[in-house]
């Protein structure tokens, strides 16, 4: 009887570490939030625009170094909704695996939105997920 409990409470403590279909989940600490420092909402900029990501209550490191309280940034340009925040983030996001914390990027003349999110070492959002508020500039 004592091996037995000691089975399941080594199976219990793996399972706590995974989550959603058995994909592994890291926790986000309580206050975590990701944003986009520049632009702001509301702006205008030309073509070639530079983005500017903000992280508070956790850190940066870049994919496939699993580090607790830490993640990279992946962002969604002009998406209708968010991905599955329950599996790894795939061609929706731009990755920024390497832990950037900023990009260059082109955008075609007109109204674009732009959302972060936060993923842990193998590009599954936290749980709960960091999401940044989303944000819509102007291209001009």
């Amino acid at each position: 009887m004592k091996t037995l409990l000691i089975a399941l409470s080594v199976i219990l403590a793996g399972v706590s570490s995974f989550s959603y279909a058995g994909s592994p989940v890291s926790m986000s600490p309580a206050g975590a939030s990701v944003y986009i420092i520049s632009p702001t909402d509301g702006q205008t900029v030309g073509t070639t625009v530079t983005i500017q990501f903000g992280l508070t209550g956790m850190g940066v490191s870049p994919a496939g170094v699993e580090k607790a309280k830490t993640g990279h940034h992946h962002l969604l340009i002009d998406g209708n909704k968010l991905p599955d925040l329950t599996q790894p983030l795939g061609k929706d996001v731009m990755h920024f695996g390497g832990g950037q914390t900023e990009k260059t990027i082109e955008l075609s003349k007109g109204t674009h939105t732009l959302q972060l999110i936060l993923g842990n070492h193998l590009h599954i959002p936290h749980n709960p997920p960091v999401v940044s508020n989303k944000i819509t500039i102007t291209v001009k």
